[in-house]
């Protein structure tokens, strides 16, 4: 039963890109909607997940939709997407794991029609609000890839050894804290030079759990960050 409920989720998940639309999952029914947060499709969350779906996600009644994402936040877990179903909680729960299946995520919080606190919009004035969550490996806290030619040849004598070019870069997160931006060229950590996106991730692994000064290119502007590295999670 559990490896037919993880293929389901596999094969869903492979198809998501022929429903996903201008940052909008299309819903089954006109009357219930599924919202991508920003910059968290699904090429960037299966990325940054810190393990594969192995199992349903787990669904629970939400106390407090502020609160709720911080607790989550320092377990690792980073919202991806927010669903509204009307009816009863019995049409939200059911619809919270179709979609979970479809997004992959691990938790989601429900919230009745009358949850506020300047949390989800209760837009249609009478649905449950689902809130989707995937635990990310956070470490460093951005995705990053290697330079493009056209990146190199712009970057001139700065890139001449290589670097990396950072991608989105999640709030809350060590690179979010250091300041680092989409696009921020990184061309050494403590003063050695990255030759690619392996040697980066070797060198962010050999760094986990301290400070390290990330020397970067921005705008033509060479600076310097200090990054204050997580640990490690072990995948799974």
């Amino acid at each position: 039963m559990k490896a037919q409920l993880v293929l389901s989720a596999l094969l869903l998940l492979s198809g998501c890109a022929t429903v996903q639309r201008s940052g909008v999952i299309q819903p089954a029914a006109a009357d219930r909607r599924y919202e991508i947060e920003s910059g968290r499709d699904a090429t960037m969350v299966a990325e940054m997940r810190a393990a594969p779906v192995t199992a349903p996600a787990e669904i629970t009644l939400g106390r407090n939709p502020t609160g709720d994402a911080a607790r989550l936040a320092a377990q690792g877990f980073v919202k991806i997407g927010t669903g509204h179903t009307p009816g009863a909680e019995s049409d939200a729960r059911d619809e919270a794991m179709k979609r979970a299946l479809v997004v992959g995520a691990e938790k989601v919080l429900l919230y009745p029609p009358e949850a506020t606190d300047n949390g989800p919009t209760n837009a249609l004035g009478g649905d449950w609000i689902a809130l989707y969550f995937v635990r990310f490996k956070l470490p460093f806290g951005a995705t990053f890839r290697d330079l493009r030619p056209q990146e190199r040849a712009q970057g001139g004598d700065n890139v001449k050894s290589g670097g990396i070019a950072i991608g989105s870069v999640i709030g809350g997160t060590p690179a979010s804290r250091a300041n680092l931006r989409a696009g921020d060229i990184v061309i050494a950590v403590d003063g050695k030079s990255i030759a690619d996106r392996t040697s980066f991730q070797s060198m962010l692994k050999a760094s986990a759990g301290r400070s390290v000064k990330l020397t970067l290119v921005r705008n033509g502007e060479t600076l310097v960050r200090v990054v204050k590295l997580g640990t490690m999670r072990e995948a799974g």
